[in-house]
């Protein structure tokens, strides 16, 4: 007898309920949709918000099929896109630039899918349209940069130590220290060693000059290239929300490389100028002997007084800054989110370079008793995200930034002043345009392509093995059903090559299926009865299925590896389908014939195909 336990029959009914309940979102359909988005991280996104977004697309006889707020933002779904693209002009010309206002699609499927995050898999660049940018970020000048911060930090603490130099200089990579006399660059040695830990400091004599050559450790290399990546990486991110970009992709590619896709946009050379703007942090004092309510007064109705500006902070506090500007971001060598000291609440920490930390310690010296601010400059437009009090002298470079933040905005606030500018230079490389309706077309050729050939190859099987032939059928849809449920749990993006990749997968999970009918087949032609048949070909067809899943995955492994881009998308599907196949060809055929003659207490025939072509001729 033929029968799985009852544990097991109930796993495969509750996965197959799983990827049923997570495949059908992809199937509703999309809608034109509406999203709004900070423009900043301090910027709030709340119920507040949406009610007032309401309000003003109701004033304007705008109608809204649904609207929600979630972790991106809040997003307006419209009947058509007429309404869409008129709804996107009232909200940005009501809520201001201090929100994106992007053009979306959202899925039609119901809210209950989505709350269990039941949602419908992205579709790549090459399926939707859009632009595709691949740049090369310019190590070197990210070591050039990182050599000449070491420059202005040994210079200063020299000096600071009482130490003599004759000069300090910067020649490709290395920092080189001339002095007169070998005794204090021999006493300078271990000093920099023990204050410098990032440097390789080696002694040198040429030209009657005695030299210490300093130049950046492997490891303190491969730290800050990894840093320059990725805080370019974060920098693009930040700058692509002005687009309106609802689902931008900026993503590593190699160890120097950036890929940038902005879906939806065609024009290059609006976002080329996106991808260069600059963002920074400037520090500057508030003019205290001018902040009385008169003057706040008179500067809110257009009167600023002389040698000050108006600055306001998020919260629409109002601020008279001198215009002298103390530091910029130029200065910041890291941020950080963490806690306060003093208080426990959410913080961001900066690291001031050698120079930076100079200056900020010059300053606090000279202002204790006054508020120093801390002003983000983004988009052209300036304002102030805190201005402490200085209550004592602060060396050390070590700046704390504090007050009325919450976690998560002390984090996005220590990437925005980290990410203000790029680290290093970066160069266009690769730069293509995908136009919406060759997008569409690719989609019907892709999803035709891959139904035709399920067609054909359901039709044969069912011919060719009878009813095992139609389980088979049956274990190639669930196959397919699985493969999209975890694409969609795993919210992966489908590409022209991952379609690709669910075709090669149907043909390979066939073939499992093949596999075992033909053993069965086999064992029925050597006079074995039905049932030992069906479990002997499961059984003794098993590892061969294995054998040749577990080498086609090493392959798809390998891609994944070494490739990039489209190939690695193709690896992906590929091996999730590999995984797929493996289950729906052995474990759920089995409990379909299990089901059908598993119960059956004599078996006289197998509906399998005219086993007589197997019959073995007799020896000559």
């Amino acid at each position: 007898m033929n029968r799985y336990p009852a544990w097991k029959n109930l796993m495969i009914v509750v996965i197959l309920i799983i990827g049923f309940v997570y495949t059908i979102p992809n199937f509703f359909g999309e809608s034109p949709a509406v999203q709004v988005s900070p423009a900043r991280a301090t910027t709030v996104i709340d119920a507040a918000l949406l009610a007032r977004s309401n309000d003003i697309l109701e004033t304007a006889n705008l109608a809204v099929e649904a609207a929600y707020l979630d972790p991106n933002g809040i997003k307006f779904r419209f009947a058509d896109t007429d309404t869409q693209l008129r709804a996107k002009d009232v909200l940005q010309r009501e809520l201001g630039d201090g929100y994106v206002i992007a053009l979306n699609l959202l899925t039609n499927s119901p809210r209950w899918l989505a709350a269990i995050n039941a949602l419908p898999m992205y579709l790549g660049l090459d399926l939707r349209g859009g632009v595709h940018f691949l740049l090369q970020v310019d190590m070197e000048a990210a070591l050039d940069k990182a050599t000449d911060r070491y420059v202005q930090d040994m210079r200063q603490f020299m000096r600071s130590e009482g130490i003599r130099y004759a000069r300090i200089s910067r020649e490709g990579q290395s920092v080189r220290v001339r002095f007169r006399e070998a005794g204090i660059r021999d006493e300078a040695i271990p000093v920099l060693d023990r204050e410098m830990p990032d440097l390789l400091i080696k002694s040198s004599d040429a030209g009657g000059e005695f030299r210490i050559v300093a130049t950046l450790r492997p490891e303190v290399e491969t730290r800050i290239r990894e840093f320059a990546l990725q805080q370019n990486i974060t920098t693009l991110r930040n700058r692509v929300n002005e687009l309106g970009v609802a689902e931008p992709i900026v993503q590593q590619s190699g160890l120097d490389r950036v890929v940038v896709q902005l879906p939806g946009v065609q024009d290059t050379a609006k976002a080329k100028d996106i991808l260069g703007r600059t963002a920074s942090l400037e520090v500057r004092l508030v003019d205290e002997e001018k902040m009385d309510p008169a003057n706040l007064e008179a500067a809110r109705n257009g009167q600023v007084p002389f040698g000050v500006e108006l600055l306001y902070d998020r919260e629409g506090i109002p601020y008279l800054l001198k215009r002298d500007i103390i530091l910029t971001g130029d200065r910041i060598s890291d941020a950080q989110p963490g806690f306060a000291q003093d208080t426990g609440e959410p913080a961001v920490h900066l690291n001031l370079d050698g120079r930076g930390a100079a200056v900020f310690q010059q300053v606090t010296r000279d202002n204790v008793g006054r508020r120093i601010a801390m002003i983000l400059v983004e988009k052209g437009k300036a304002e102030v995200v805190t201005a402490p009090v200085v209550r004592t002298e602060i060396p050390g470079g070590r700046v704390q930034i504090s007050g009325q933040m919450t976690v998560t905005e002390a984090r996005d606030t220590a990437l925005l002043l980290r990410a203000g500018a790029l680290a290093a230079p970066m160069e266009i490389v690769e730069e293509r345009t995908v136009g919406p309706s060759l997008g569409a077309d690719n989609i019907e050729r892709g999803l035709r392509s891959t139904w035709m050939g399920f067609a054909a190859l359901a039709i044969f099987i069912a011919l060719y093995y009878a009813m095992f032939g139609v389980v088979s059928v049956i274990a190639l849809c669930v196959n397919m059903m699985l493969l999209v449920a975890l694409l969609s749990m795993l919210q992966a993006t489908l590409t022209l090559p991952g379609i690709a990749a669910v075709a090669l997968t149907l043909g390979m999970a066939i073939d499992a299926n093949v596999l075992i009918n033909e053993r069965i087949r086999e064992e029925l032609r050597n006079g074995t009865t039905p049932q030992a048949a069906i479990t002997a070909g499961y059984e003794r067809a098993w590892g061969t299925i294995l054998d040749s899943n577990i080498t086609t995955l090493i392959a798809a492994l390998a891609l994944f590896s070494f490739g990039t881009g489209p190939i690695r998308g193709f690896a992906v599907v590929h091996s999730l389908g590999i995984i797929t196949s493996m289950f729906s060809a052995v474990i759920v055929s089995r409990a379909l014939i299990n089901y059908l003659y598993g119960s059956r207490r004599k078996v006289e025939k197998l509906p399998i195909g005219n086993t007589d072509w197997y019959k073995r001729q007799p020896d000559a």
